[in-house]
């Protein structure tokens, strides 16, 4: 298979699937784990699927050279840039009031502010979204409504507001298990859960269908195994993606790239950050290779073939001994495994950061390492 012949079959989600909205306002992969799989050191190149750019910008905290964020959503990348412009020109308080961790009424006034700081194309998608921008547009995406609905209008009817905030209340490990199998885990959670996050509804209303056409294993049931894990461990009680899940907001706990030790770090290196609307090995081809790769879960939209030619032109990017880092979702995909001669799986490292991922639902975390 050539390289044209790859770029028509990965363009062809281009035709199936919408991009002019934002699917996802914030990123559901733990930046924690990206850090330490990576190893971004000073002054390093970086490639980072752009998403909805909290991880880009939590990458920045290592100073490298040149971070590059890459989406094919041009909806997504007008979210990264309207963050980007907040670290440029705004302090901390002020981002989390305009991105809507803060509630506020002011909120269309300060993106005036900013806007004269945006991209023209950037500028005109906010402008006619302004009601996405006055609700807080960290709420905004597909995937954070969906989960808002579940919890306005779903978890009601299993657990009363006061049940949820005593399991993510703080208790031993031991009270947390038994918090679990004696007052969460009844028939009506089970029921509605896997209801409510089987393929069909969450195909409708969560990821698009065509996110889910590679995946072979019970969606409903994989993703109830993979949320009991976290819910009744102790870490359920500081992990900001389930305190969201289950309430529909962070409160306290914040993402990586929004808590304090690590926002000035971010605003001092903000320049290195540029946007780049394309698929990952087109940014190559404009910036060269790279050190290290942030590709989400990329992978979990392909068929073998197209992950086995994309995965090779993304090596071939690749400096040597540089780093690659990626999720498994629900589609068992490993770069290593496909390339053995160029890539060795850091498995130790890998299987260790998978243990502690705030992203719960996630199979695996895989750093692989060029040889």
């Amino acid at each position: 298979m050539t390289n044209n012949t790859v770029h028509t079959e990965t363009k062809q989600l281009d035709h199936k699937v919408a991009f002019d909205f934002i699917r996802y306002a914030n990123c559901w992969e733990d930046a924690d784990i990206l850090l330490e799989g990576l190893q971004v050191t000073a002054g390093q190149k970086v490639l980072s699927v752009g998403s909805a750019g909290d991880n880009s910008l939590s990458l920045l905290t290592a100073a490298p050279g040149l971070l590059v964020a890459v989406d094919i959503n041009p909806s997504q990348l007008f979210l990264v840039e309207l963050k980007k412009a907040c670290f440029q020109y705004l302090n901390r308080s002020s981002t989390l009031v305009l991105l809507g961790f803060v509630p506020s009424s002011g909120r269309w006034d300060m993106y005036r502010s900013l806007a004269g700081h945006l991209s023209r194309e950037c500028r005109y998608f906010w402008d006619h979204n302004r009601e996405s921008l006055e609700a807080g547009v960290i709420h905004q995406g597909k995937f954070e409504r969906y989960f808002r609905f579940f919890v306005r209008r779903i978890l009601p009817f299993i657990h009363s507001r006061r049940t949820v905030q005593a399991l993510l209340a703080p208790k031993s490990g031991q009270e947390q298990e038994l918090f679990y199998e004696t007052t969460w885990n009844s028939f009506r959670w089970k029921a509605l859960f896997k209801i409510f996050f089987s393929r069909f509804v969450m195909g409708r209303f969560g990821r698009d269908p065509e996110f889910l056409k590679e995946v072979e294993v019970p969606v409903a049931r994989f993703i109830f195994g993979q949320a009991e894990r976290q819910l009744r461990s102790i870490e359920a009680q500081r992990n900001f993606m389930l305190r969201y899940n289950l309430t529909g907001d962070f409160g306290t706990l914040l993402p990586h790239y929004l808590q304090e030790t690590n926002y000035d770090k971010i605003k001092d290196n903000i320049q290195a950050l540029q946007l780049e609307q394309g698929y990952a090995q087109d940014a190559l081809k404009k910036y060269g290779s790279m050190d290290k790769m942030n590709l989400s879960n990329i992978f979990e939209y392909m068929d073998r073939e197209t992950f086995r030619e994309t995965g090779r032109q993304l090596v071939d990017g690749l400096h040597s001994g540089g780093r690659v880092a990626y999720w498994n979702l629900m589609v068992p995909r490993m770069l290593s495994s496909i390339l053995p001669a160029e890539l060795r799986c850091l498995d130790g490292l890998s299987r260790a950061l998978t243990a502690k991922d705030k992203g719960f639902f996630y199979q695996r975390f895989i750093t692989d390492q060029k040889q």
